[in-house]
């Protein structure tokens, strides 16, 4: 199973190093990621592994959340499932 992370915000440093720290804590393993700075802002997706996680996947994406308040971010988590669902025509 995957999740689909999605970040954006005011450019900084370390943005990518605190996302994935943060999914590393949950084992959370990041598969793949794309990211782009447009003028100064910052837009990243990342796709995370969630089969091995160590606590249950609400738990992992409220944190990020909230990761992504405390530092003037927008960050979403949704389940793969999900994001297929929204996505499908």
């Amino acid at each position: 199973m995957k999740a689909v992370v999605t970040v954006i915000g005011k450019d900084a440093v370390g943005i990518l190093a605190k996302v994935s720290t943060k999914c590393a804590e949950y084992n959370a393993n990041v598969i793949e990621v794309t990211q782009s700075v447009m003028q100064e802002m910052f837009a990243m997706i990342m796709m995370v592994d969630i089969t091995k996680l160590n606590s249950d996947f609400a738990a992992m994406a409220e944190s990020l959340e909230k990761l992504g308040e405390q530092n003037g971010l927008k960050v979403t988590v949704m389940h793969e499932n999900i994001f297929n669902c929204m996505h499908h025509i």
